[in-house]
């Protein structure tokens, strides 16, 4: 006399799922984030939109990667941005005063090394190998 009618409306499920339901958003995620380079970055910014997407189906393992990637992402963003703001005032400075080339160049190009093993460095985060 307890079962349940079949016509009667059942709640909705508003707790995470099991730990395996967010493993294909972070697994499309990091195939994204490793296609970046070749697409000129603009497949991360598809692959954050899927973590983000992704992050409030996911428990575990799963989530901790998820995190992992959204964090790499803004990590590497707001360095980039920093990098190409110093390469942009040492470009500016250099035409605006010549004579302070002889520090300028020096300093443009250590920047530009920077920025190069940034990338290189998260392309290697990615892949899983140390560069």
């Amino acid at each position: 006399m307890a079962d349940a009618s079949p016509d009667a409306p059942r709640e909705p499920r508003f707790s995470t799922g099991h730990e395996s339901e967010g493993r294909p958003a972070a697994l499309i995620a990091w195939g994204l984030y490793i296609l970046s380079l070749p697409s000129a970055n603009l497949l991360v910014i598809v692959g954050l939109i899927v973590a983000y997407a992704g992050r409030s189906g996911s428990d575990g393992l799963s989530r901790a990667h998820i995190d992992a990637q959204i964090g790499l992402f803004w990590s590497v963003f707001w360095w980039t941005i920093l990098l190409w703001i110093g390469i942009a005032i040492c470009t500016v400075s250099f035409f605006a005063a010549p004579a302070m080339g002889v520090i300028l160049i020096p300093v443009g190009l250590l920047l530009g090394l920077g920025l190069l093993l940034l990338t290189a460095r998260r392309q290697g985060a990615l892949t899983g190998r140390d560069v």
